[in-house]
């Protein structure tokens, strides 16, 4: 299940520097739940064919992410992201028990939110 997953953030990430065959038969394997078999016979082609061109295809979409990294600097990002929503929920804990600065609740309420929106 791991690895449906993985194979289908690197197509969102690198789909479009594989052929539209690629393409469709990652997604139809990936996304659509076909089996090689089923993808054989809508393309008119052996499921040897099929199974060849998505293993080609899946082996294409973890060289790029080797050279290039994006989904897991991504991934990186998101995790600094809710480490920064979490500091800032720490800040206004602090500043309820604390003393209550509007200014300070503003700021940490305005920073959740701009890290909320770069995540979503």
């Amino acid at each position: 299940m791991a690895n449906n997953v993985e194979i289908t953030i690197l197509l969102d990430y690198y789909g479009e520097m594989l052929t539209q065959k690629q393409r469709d038969f990652l997604s139809y394997y990936y996304n659509d739940d076909l089996s090689l078999s089923e993808i054989a016979e809508n393309e008119g082609i052996t499921r040897q064919g099929v199974r060849d061109a998505i293993k080609r295809a899946e082996t294409l979409l973890y060289e790029m992410e080797s050279k290039l990294g994006f989904a897991k600097r991504i991934d990186g990002i998101r995790d600094h992201l809710r480490q920064i929503i979490d500091c800032a929920e720490s800040i206004n804990a602090y500043n309820l028990d604390h003393g209550l600065s509007r200014e300070i609740n503003e700021t940490t309420v305005r920073i959740k939110s701009l890290a909320l929106d770069i995540i979503e």
